[in-house]
C-alpha cells in the first residue's frame, strides 16, 4: 500500500528492523502483522539467519512453553527424547509470537526471564543455556487493557513494547484498495490461462466502499473466489457476493 496510513508503516520498519529493539506489533485480524514481521526480519542484520515463527493461541499452555524452550527426556508423558525448542532454533535469529496475549502468566514470567537476562531452561531441565533473540511480538487485543485487567503482566508489557507498530485496518486506507486488488488478482493470474485478467471501474468503487471488516485477508480469499468464478475476463460488479 502506498497510503498515508501504510507509508508510515514502511517508515516505522525501515528505522527499526537494523536495530535489535523488541517491536510489538498490533492490530487487527487479517491486517498482515506476520508480514511486518517479515519485513523487519528481512532488512534487519540477522536476516542471513532463522526467523522462527509461532501462533500461541494454538497450543495450550503446558504443549506451548514444550515449544518455546524445548523439554527433557522423560519431563511428562509423552517425552521420549530431549527436544530442543523454538527459541534454540530462533538462536542469533528472530522470534516472531504472535497473539501473544494467549499466553499463560507463568509462561509470561519466563518469557520476560529471555528478554532481560537472554537465558532458557528446558522443560525438566535443570540448567539453563543463553540464548541471542530478537523478539516481535504481535496481538490483535489491547494488551495495556489486559494489564488494568490483571491477565497480562505490566512489566511484560512494558519490555515488549519498547517499539509499539501498529497495522491500520484496511477500512483506514481505502485508497490502497485497488493496488491490493491487483495484486491479488495477477498472484492468481498465469499467463494464457482462461478467466478474469482485471476489474471494472464500478467494481473496485464498490470494493473501496466495502468495509472489510476481515482485512487484507479477507479481501485476498475474495479475489480468489472471483478469480474461480468470473467466467469472462472482466469482474464486474454483477459478480460480487452479495454482502459485498
Amino acid at each position: 500500500g502506498s497510503s498515508d496510513a501504510m507509508t508510515r508503516v514502511h517508515a516505522l520498519i525501515a528505522q527499526v528492523a537494523p536495530s535489535d529493539a523488541t517491536v510489538l506489533i498490533t492490530g487487527e485480524s487479517g491486517t498482515g502483522k506476520e508480514l511486518a514481521a517479515i519485513e523487519i526480519h528481512a532488512a534487519s542484520l540477522r536476516r542471513d539467519k532463522p526467523l522462527v515463527s509461532l501462533d500461541c493461541s494454538t497450543l495450550s499452555p503446558g504443549l506451548l512453553e514444550s515449544e518455546l524452550f524445548g523439554h527433557v527426556k522423560g519431563s511428562f508423558t509423552g517425552a521420549v527424547a530431549t527436544k530442543p525448542g523454538l527459541f534454540d532454533l530462533a538462536d542469533h535469529g528472530t522470534m516472531f509470537l504472535d497473539e501473544v496475549s494467549s499466553l499463560s502468566l507463568e509462561t509470561q514470567g519466563k518469557l520476560l526471564r529471555v528478554l532481560e537476562m537472554g537465558e532458557i531452561k528446558a522443560v525438566g531441565g535443570l540448567s539453563t543455556r543463553r540464548v541471542d533473540i530478537r523478539l516481535i511480538a504481535a496481538a490483535n487485543r489491547d494488551l495495556a487493557s489486559l494489564v488494568r485487567e490483571k491477565a497480562f503482566r505490566e512489566d511484560l508489557y512494558y519490555r515488549l513494547s519498547v517499539v509499539p507498530l501498529r497495522v491500520p485496518a484496511l477500512r483506514e486506507r481505502p485508497s490502497d484498495i485497488p493496488e491490493l486488488l491487483h495484486h491479488f488478482l495477477n498472484s492468481h493470474h498465469r499467463p494464457g490461462s482462461r478467466g478474469p485478467h482485471r476489474f471494472s471501474p464500478d467494481a473496485i468503487e464498490r470494493l473501496v466502499q466495502y468495509s472489510w471488516p476481515g482485512n487484507v485477508r479477507e479481501l485476498k480469499n475474495l479475489v480468489e473466489r472471483l478469480v474461480v468464478t468470473t467466467e469472462g475476463e472482466e469482474i464486474t460488479i454483477a459478480d460480487l457476493p452479495d454482502d459485498v
